[in-house]
């Protein structure tokens, strides 16, 4: 089910990564993280009261944590979304398993041989995907696809936090949508603001829809012990995107983007295998772990 629940959410990210392209003809990345984060809010706040969850949360460090790296990660996304294609904005933030590989280690995860190769074969796959099929004008989106990446995977440290000490994820998933919200509308006072009409408004509803649907469902796979596993399978948004580009867009990929994209999901593969993620502690256990 873990698998399940992980490639539903990379497909509906997949799928919210079109609707982010499209509405970035008309408006900003802060502007799309606010409406996305905002229109959020009512869906999760209804099905928290369906479930009967309360919002008051003892895990309040860990989840402006994981709100504070989210925001952060999301913002330089959406800003690479915008600046690169599809597929390739995708393929650097989902580099985010090998960033999770190496902070889990730093917090204590023993890491072979075969894992360090592992990650050196993925760092080496983002350095061929940045040199050869980026213009000049494109290394400001490949540096935010990257930042996005190692942002993002804080996040997903601080989710198997929460998870472990029985977070449930429609909180996780609010109060993350609510810290998002505050922190864009702070963004937004000092930037210049577009209005909405039926097209944008049809497509920000997409965003926030998509959205909480995909957190939702990945935020119930990395509450799972086998975390660096849902991180690999994060990598189908990858195949999802690259669909989806070449579909709506006409993208085209030469050898070298779909040789240096394959480094990198071998790379986010093989960390998976060839490392022993420690299973979720129970509630009270992992309270003072820090990474």
């Amino acid at each position: 089910m873990q698998a399940l629940w992980m490639v539903l959410a990379s497909f509906l990210f997949a799928c919210m990564g079109v609707c982010v392209k499209l509405v970035a003809a008309s408006h900003s990345a802060v502007e799309i993280v606010f409406y996305r984060s905002v229109l959020s809010l009512p869906l999760v706040l209804a099905l928290i009261r369906l479930r009967g969850v309360a919002l008051r949360t003892p895990h309040w460090r860990w989840q402006f944590s994981r709100g504070a790296f989210g925001f952060a990660a999301v913002i330089s996304y959406f800003s690479a979304i915008t600046l690169l294609p599809l597929a390739t904005a995708v393929t650097l933030n989902y580099t985010s398993a090998i960033f999770l590989a190496l902070y889990l280690a730093l917090g204590g995860l023993r890491l072979s041989a075969g894992t360090v190769g592992a990650l050196a074969l993925g760092l080496g796959g983002v350095a061929l995907l940045l040199r050869p099929t980026l213009h000049a004008d494109q290394w400001m989106g490949g540096l935010l696809g990257l930042l996005s990446g190692a942002l993002a995977a804080l996040a997903y440290f601080s989710i198997r936090e929460l998870g472990a000490r029985g977070e449930p994820e429609t909180r996780t998933v609010f109060y993350f949508g609510l810290l998002s919200s505050i922190g864009a509308g702070v963004w937004l006072l000092f930037s210049e603001s577009h209005p909405v009409d039926l097209r944008s408004g049809a497509l920000l509803l997409g965003v926030a829809a998509f959205a909480t649907a995909a957190q939702l469902a990945m935020t119930r796979a990395y509450a799972r012990s086998r975390t660096l596993a849902a991180a690999a399978l994060a990598y189908s948004t990858v195949v999802f995107a690259s669909v989806f580009g070449i579909a709506l867009w006409d993208e085209t990929h030469d050898g070298w983007w779909w040789l240096a994209t394959g480094l990198i999901v071998a790379s986010g593969l093989a960390a998976t295998g060839l490392s022993r993620t420690p299973p979720a502690d129970p509630p009270g256990i992992a309270g003072d772990r820090q990474r």
